[in-house]
């Protein structure tokens, strides 16, 4: 079973290439709110659901001091062809070897169709100024999710 973080608990620090090949860490946010997702596979349709749903979301989630930061397994690559093809205004982080969604608990077992099977499991998270967890939401919906999300942070 993987290990799951719960409110309270200190956030996984990481340091991931982003789509430009540029290094992004979680301690680059530390003094402002972040929401961290994770999700299976760009330009899948599920995937850019969700995504486009935090692009069409990010200025008042902005607004209201969150920043947002899309982690996946894809290479660096296609992380752009995805973003530049919907648009998507916020960080996509490459974790190729899975070791950060490991960590933070979104890759494991999960059950797809039925069956039980190792993968990406669909997490967002909301990491406070002080680099701690103050929501872990597993197994999450690719549609309607950031709009429960904002309804639960008061966004």
């Amino acid at each position: 079973m993987t290990e799951q973080l719960a409110p309270g608990d200190a956030a996984p620090d990481f340091s991931l290439t982003d789509a430009d090949g540029n290094t992004v860490a979680l301690s680059d946010y530390r003094g402002r709110s972040v929401v961290v997702y994770f999700y299976p596979a760009a330009s899948t349709p599920g995937c850019t659901k969700e995504a486009c749903d935090f692009r069409d979301s990010l200025a008042p989630l902005n607004d209201a001091g969150f920043a947002v930061l899309g982690i996946s397994p894809d290479l660096p690559e296609k992380l752009a062809a995805f973003r530049d093809a919907e648009s998507l205004t916020f960080p996509l982080l490459s974790d190729p070897d899975r070791s950060v969604m490991t960590a933070w608990g979104a890759f494991g077992e999960k059950q797809n169709y039925g069956k039980t099977v190792q993968g990406v499991i669909r997490s967002t998270f909301v990491v406070n100024a002080d680099g701690k967890i103050d929501k872990a939401m597993y197994n999450v919906q690719a549609t309607g999710h950031v709009d429960r999300l904002r309804r639960e942070i008061g966004v």
